[in-house]
């Protein structure tokens, strides 16, 4: 049940990423659709579940980076203003309820996901390493967007996306995790896919200057 958890929530990064490179592709222009935020919020609070029945300290620690910007997108998109009071609530609340678990029960989270007799303290370093560089993707869209007003899925964000999805790829092979593995595998092509599109804007967008 635990990995049918985890199996829903890739398969809604990846509906949300297959979605965004659609749009993108008929745009010929990377996009940034309400959708695709939607999708994520969805699949974060999944995912996050997983993690911690998983006790995956990188997985937990890569979606609590993004979670509130997931949100913030979703105000810029004017969708959050849309969601029902209730579900705001439980969406705010629920990964703080998670941060004060893990302060009441510090010797509980230590034994549980940072003591993880599976888990190599190296392999657990360098997953949350790779989840720290896949979320930072977040976080530079993030102040990307802020400063031009508007959400935007910058170059950068992509150019982070390949090499942190490069890394957890790698994890998810050391940890035998099909999710990951899954997961990462497929979003590396549409990771590149938007790059090479932005490349193409921008050559378009240089010709079209130097003819007029």
């Amino acid at each position: 049940m635990i990995f049918v958890l985890g199996f829903i929530s890739q398969m809604l990064f990846f509906t949300r990423t297959l979605i965004q490179w659609v749009q993108s592709e008929r745009a010929q222009k990377v996009l940034s659709p309400a959708i695709y935020w939607v999708l994520s919020i969805v699949a974060s609070y999944l995912f996050c579940i997983y993690g911690w029945f998983r006790n995956d300290f990188s997985i937990l620690l890569g979606q609590f980076i993004t979670y509130y910007i997931y949100i913030w997108n979703l105000n810029a998109n004017g969708v959050w203003i849309k969601i029902p009071l209730l579900i705001k609530a439980i969406l705010i609340t629920t990964p703080i309820c998670a941060i004060a678990f893990v302060l009441k029960n510090g010797d509980y989270f230590v034994d549980h996901f940072l003591s993880h007799p599976s888990i190599p303290l190296w392999l657990l370093l360098f997953g949350s390493l790779g989840q720290v560089i896949f979320t930072l993707r977040f976080v530079y869209q993030w102040v990307y967007s802020i400063r031009r007003n508007e959400s935007v899925l910058p170059l950068g964000f992509w150019q982070i996306s390949v090499l942190g999805s490069g890394i957890i790829f790698s994890y998810g092979l050391f940890r035998g995790d099909p999710i990951l593995i899954l997961g990462q595998s497929v979003g590396f092509i549409v990771y590149t896919r938007n790059i090479i599109l932005y490349k193409k804007e921008l050559i378009n967008t240089y010709s079209n200057e130097a003819l007029s």
